[in-house]
């Protein structure tokens, strides 16, 4: 049998960027029984309201939907259940470390086959505030004026 190549993202939560400031991001992988990888082989996943917790020295991700594998028998796996990631026990401690003394989050920036397995872009994140959101806006807005006026510059227009 062959073994895959490469990287192909089954899901990402886009809106996680927009809700919080990312400052720091680990790859983990994901301990999954044989439903799940075939149901995330079909690229069915959804990283909206998962996070990750830290149990007894190990990390979980809480909240990811994995749907039902269609072709699978009573042995089909739970839905939401938590899932036991994989991380250097230096990077546990790490996070560990961080998500306690400054209140900072733990999230899931998308999933991904690598090379044959199921990974996870895991986030060390901090919320942001409404004010915060909308300056972002207004940075990327004027960024892209400002990208804009270049074009037409370059192009002898204005």
């Amino acid at each position: 049998m062959v073994k895959e190549r490469g990287q192909k993202v089954i899901a990402s939560n886009r809106k996680a960027r927009h809700d919080y400031t990312i400052l720091d991001t680990y790859e983990a992988g994901v301990v999954l029984v044989g439903t799940e990888v075939k149901s995330l082989r079909m690229g069915r996943a959804s990283l909206v309201d998962a996070f990750a917790q830290v149990d007894d020295g190990e990390i979980w991700l809480h909240a990811l939907h994995i749907p039902e594998y269609v072709a699978g028998t009573w042995t089909n796996h739970e839905v939401r259940r938590k899932r036991k990631l994989l991380l250097h026990k230096n990077e546990i401690e790490r996070l560990i470390g961080k998500t306690k003394e400054s209140g900072l989050s733990l999230i899931p920036l998308s999933m991904y086959f690598k090379d044959g397995y199921v990974k996870v872009e895991l986030a060390l994140a901090r919320g942001k505030k409404s004010y915060d959101k909308r300056q972002d806006l207004a940075k990327r807005d004027a960024q892209r004026e400002i990208q804009k006026a270049h074009g037409r510059a370059l192009k002898g227009r204005y």
